[in-house]
């Protein structure tokens, strides 16, 4: 395979990370780089450059991508997204809630809840996000109230 071939695949690569931004994606674009390079020093084997682009994008894998998802939380630059992202926001509850559930109201939407240390929080109760387990929200109170979520 001729090298532009490696390059046009890790371009695709790259315009698709930025729609996935989990850096997985970057990191094969890393390795049909790698073979790129390697059909260009004349390595002519398909297999020899999928070889190389295998080896490559394992270890940028196992070795870059956890610095970068390390160094990018560091900065404060990585975004929490989908129902990760509701953990520390702060609500209030529409129902008696304990250790077996109850609702509350955050972020616009009704969601089950249930109490972090199993005490009982009733109806009206500022809380905290502290976890999400599966579609329920874990919560605690809010020492002071606060204007409604």
């Amino acid at each position: 395979m001729v090298w532009w071939i490696w390059v046009l695949i890790a371009i695709v690569l790259v315009v698709a990370e930025m729609l996935t931004l989990d850096l997985v994606l970057l990191m094969l674009a890393g390795g049909a780089l790698a073979a790129a390079l390697a059909a260009e020093l004349g390595v002519e084997s398909v297999i020899w450059q999928g070889i190389i682009w295998a080896i490559v994008s394992l270890l940028l894998l196992l070795f870059l991508r956890k610095w970068m998802l390390e160094h990018m939380k560091i900065r404060g630059k990585a975004v929490e997204t989908n129902a990760q992202s509701y953990v520390g926001k702060t609500g209030v509850t529409v129902t008696d809630v304990n250790a077996a559930g109850g609702r509350i109201k955050f972020q616009g939407e009704v969601w089950s809840a249930r109490s972090a240390d199993g005490t009982e929080l009733p109806n009206g109760t500022h809380v905290t996000v502290i976890k999400i387990d599966g579609a329920t929200a874990v919560v605690e109170p809010i020492l002071r109230p606060i204007a409604d979520s």
